[in-house]
């Protein structure tokens, strides 16, 4: 169930700051990346985040809620501000400071608690963990060093639930290399997301198998999902020389999505 989204996620996100030579800078290893609840309407959700921190000296942490926006880039921007369809109010966290001994972890707990009679949604939060480390470089002030790591929350409230569908198929140009696209729509209310693998057969004839990116794709939205090449660990990844044939399906849930079509620039 947690599978780690992209960088970005952070985790689905982890921002850091530069750091100067010899700071101890940010140093914690956070797990899971992310959560995928079922909280019941009027009853409390608990559940536990682990912070291994790995610094050389006592770290010292904040942490807090952020609203997350997924952009069309696939970046994520966190806000302090609640956002219109916030459930935030609904969540309690232990404690908004902690220090943690060097390679020690500390189990932090957090809850959700939907209000009785809350119709079915997702409800999607951050839960940030930020360093608050100080620097000295000879000859000048201390200043703020650190980084902080988004943990992304989804809780799937009632029977919400993604509805997926493939809405186009397309070849862009992306870091400089053609590569093929699904637009996946998601008309339901919770994200989904694509799993599964694909045949493929390029213009040279080299046979591959492919498999989606692994992005969540947010109610009401359409994301665009790169199809790359499945590679042994050590191995160099296969150029593809367009076009490209691919035979299969893909799956979201129980669900399956054919995918037989040519991509071609």
């Amino acid at each position: 169930m947690h599978r780690l989204l992209t960088t970005a996620l952070l985790g689905l996100a982890a921002t850091l700051s530069s750091l100067p030579a010899g700071a101890q800078g940010f140093a914690a290893y956070i797990s899971p990346p992310r959560f995928e609840l079922q909280p019941v309407p009027g009853e409390t959700l608990r559940q536990v985040v682990e912070i291994q921190h790995v610094g050389r000296e006592k770290g010292n942490y904040r942490v807090y809620t952020n609203d997350w926006v997924f952009n069309a880039d696939n970046s994520v921007t966190f806000s302090d501000a609640l956002a219109a369809d916030s459930c935030r109010p609904w969540v309690a966290i232990e404690r908004r400071e902690l220090t943690i001994e060097p390679g020690a972890r500390y189990r932090y707990r957090f809850e959700i608690t939907p209000p009785p009679g809350t119709a079915p949604r997702e409800c999607r939060f951050a839960l940030m963990v930020e360093g608050l480390e100080t620097a000295k470089v000879e000859g000048q002030l201390n200043f703020p060093v650190g980084g902080r790591i988004g943990v992304i929350v989804y809780a799937a409230i009632g029977n919400a639930a993604p509805l997926l569908e493939l809405t186009a198929t397309r070849v862009a140009t992306i870091n400089g290399q053609p590569t093929a696209l699904i637009d996946v729509r998601n008309s339901g209310n919770a994200h989904g997301r694509v799993e599964g693998f694909v045949n493929g057969i390029d213009a040279n004839g080299q046979r591959l198998e492919l498999a989606p990116a692994d992005l969540p794709i947010l109610p009401g939205e359409t994301r665009a999902l790169s199809l790359a090449p499945v590679v042994q660990e050590g191995r160099p990844v296969p150029t593809i020389r367009f076009p490209l044939q691919v035979e299969g399906a893909l799956e979201w849930g129980t669900n399956r999505l054919p995918l037989n079509t040519r991509f071609a620039p």
